[in-house]
């Protein structure tokens, strides 16, 4: 008898105390986990699109052109050249590169831009990475040169491999373009626009970038 009262009483109904007590304990725990995601902090911004850049014209300036319109201050002094690279896949996105990056210990993607050819982001759309938002050296150029280049030189990615196969022409007219508006702005040569494998000098096996399959004769066609 003893046991079935026991057992009565463990399934009795909850007294209106109990449902308030467990009723608080919810609401208070709603609450705290609404606090934490509003405290979480958002990924950072990985910089912005500069799609569709127009040739260069003779009354483009700083003030008017987007892809000057970063976050820090345009550092004048610090960019002296350009070296252009590929992805070395593919296809591939800023999130993939970024990721990427992030694995070989860098602080985020080594590149100040990336062009797409469509596969992973649309053909030709230019975008500008966080580095060239906030003004920052890049990490992108191995070799003897690396550390002049990397804290002086803007790095331009073509998503692809340029060993495989040509670039695709709106990647080509969009890099042109972009190589031409930074040599007007910050009066960077033609001599100082490189190819990675230019510059990569000192590395095993010798360093292959932008690609066999690059028109390097297209580039310096169109330099300033």
């Amino acid at each position: 008898m003893a046991r079935r009262q026991a057992h009565s009483r463990t399934l009795a109904p909850p007294t209106r105390r109990t449902k308030i007590v467990w009723g608080s304990f919810a609401a208070a725990m709603t609450a705290v986990v609404g606090l934490l995601a509003l405290s979480d902090p958002q990924p950072q911004q990985q910089g912005f699109l500069a799609t569709n850049l127009a040739a260069v014209g003779p009354t483009d300036t700083k003030a008017t052109d987007p892809l000057f319109q970063t976050v820090a201050p345009l550092a004048r002094d610090r960019w002296k050249s350009i070296v252009i690279h590929h992805l070395g896949s593919p296809g591939g996105d800023v999130d993939s590169i970024h990721r990427r990056h992030l694995s070989y210990g860098y602080q985020g993607m080594g590149y100040h831009f990336v062009i797409g050819n469509g596969n992973g982001m649309g053909d030709g759309v230019v975008h500008a990475g966080y580095r060239w938002n906030d003004q920052l050296p890049g990490v992108h150029t191995i070799g003897d040169n690396a550390d002049f280049h990397n804290e002086h030189s803007i790095a331009i990615c073509l998503v692809g491999n340029g060993d495989r196969r040509p670039f695709t022409d709106r990647q080509m007219t969009h890099l042109i373009s972009l190589v031409q508006r930074l040599q007007r702005e910050l009066d960077i040569p033609a001599s100082q626009v490189h190819l990675h494998r230019d510059v990569a000098v000192g590395v095993s096996p010798q360093e292959t970038g932008p690609g066999t399959f690059f028109s390097r004769a297209q580039l310096e066609e169109q330099l300033r």
